[in-house]
């Protein structure tokens, strides 16, 4: 594909692409280490980490909560660990990948997410290279080693998919036996930015089958300056499986929007996903959250109560490109729940 065939970044977000151009996984809340004895779900102090975007805690069967997120250098990924949730904001910070210095995996290190598969450890994050900047796709590391701070992280290359456009946010969950992947894309022909699409796979870094799209941008709350779905998360409860997926600019428009799926459905017919008409979390000027969005779920210490992570900012007006503004910050909260056994977001939770 020719450089000018690939959309860049800037070109993605603006939405005028001419036809043709062209995240049991961490993702779902994980229960508690059957080792472990219940304690009381904690209050929780915002920022939980600062200057940290598209932020991913699972909680892992050893007892500790894992942290990884886009740090503003683009240029790393990072990870913390702690056995509970608030500890994870002055846990050590270790540098586990960086960068290559020319070729692929050389620009625009994203939304990395750690998830456990059999027994290893896989890294799924967005990247370009030096070449061509905006060129971004998804690639996976993985690590065979039982502390994922320790060994040596391999390269498992590029995550094909159906088509080499524009791809990020991968994640990874499990649905009666089968493994499936999650993902935003720009689709050939299609007059946006990114859709979020589905797949089974046969292995941690291979596809297999057809992908599906799920969503893509078509209310207005989705298309606020930029055309975009993408940051899929799932939890699954209640007879249901839920996807949450962030839209429009990565200013104080992002937001969260949510599908929604019966749990007996074969999640590879998208007639099985019912979408909500308006989004279910949004920036709020009383508590002073803007943006808010990039989710992942996790549970809390006492393993039953549901958390909500999420980036968001303090202030509602940016100077200049909002990618190049480093306060995007890491949060949690509480997940509530509605009656009829959907989640309930609320509204992002003022800081403290």
């Amino acid at each position: 594909m020719s450089h000018s065939e690939v959309p860049s970044r800037r070109t993605v977000l603006r939405g005028t692409l001419a036809a043709g151009a062209l995240a049991a996984a961490p993702a779902i809340a994980q229960a508690a280490p059957a080792h472990a004895a219940p304690r009381a779900a904690a209050a929780y102090r915002n920022p939980l980490v600062e200057q940290r975007a598209d932020p991913h805690i699972r909680r892992h069967t050893d007892g500790h909560y894992y942290f990884t997120a886009t740090s503003p250098e683009y240029d790393r990924i990072i990870l913390r660990r702690s056995r509970t949730l608030r500890g994870l904001t002055r846990a050590d910070e270790s540098v586990i990948w960086r960068r290559h210095t020319s070729g692929d995996m050389a620009s625009h290190i994203w939304a990395p997410e750690l998830h456990h598969i059999n027994g290893k450890w896989y890294i799924y994050f967005a990247a370009a290279p030096a070449d061509d900047v905006w060129k971004i796709r998804i690639w996976v590391l993985e690590n065979v080693n039982a502390n994922p701070f320790k060994g040596s992280w391999t390269e498992k290359g590029q995550l094909t998919t159906a088509w080499d456009t524009f791809s990020l946010d991968a994640t990874t969950f499990t649905h009666r036996g089968s493994r499936y992947l999650a993902w935003a894309q720009y689709e050939p022909g299609m007059d946006n930015n990114t859709g979020v699409f589905l797949s089974r796979m046969s292995s941690p870094w291979t596809l297999t089958g057809p992908q599906i799209r799920l969503t893509t941008p078509e209310y207005d709350w989705e298309c606020v300056g930029f055309k975009v779905n993408e940051g899929p998360s799932v939890i699954q409860r209640n007879g249901r499986v839920f996807l949450s997926y962030s839209a429009s600019a990565t200013d104080f428009n992002y937001c969260l929007g949510l599908l929604t799926a019966d749990t007996r459905s074969d999640l590879m017919d998208p007639a099985s996903w019912a979408k909500s008409p308006t989004p279910v979390f949004t920036s709020n000027d009383t508590t002073k959250q803007y943006g808010p969005g990039h989710n992942c779920f996790t549970v809390a210490e006492d393993g039953r109560t549901d958390v909500l992570v999420y980036h968001a900012r303090q202030y509602k007006d940016i100077v200049g490109d909002p990618l190049n503004d480093p306060n995007r910050h890491t949060r949690i909260q509480k997940l509530g729940w509605n009656p009829d056994g959907t989640p309930d977001f609320c509204i992002p939770v003022a800081d403290a």
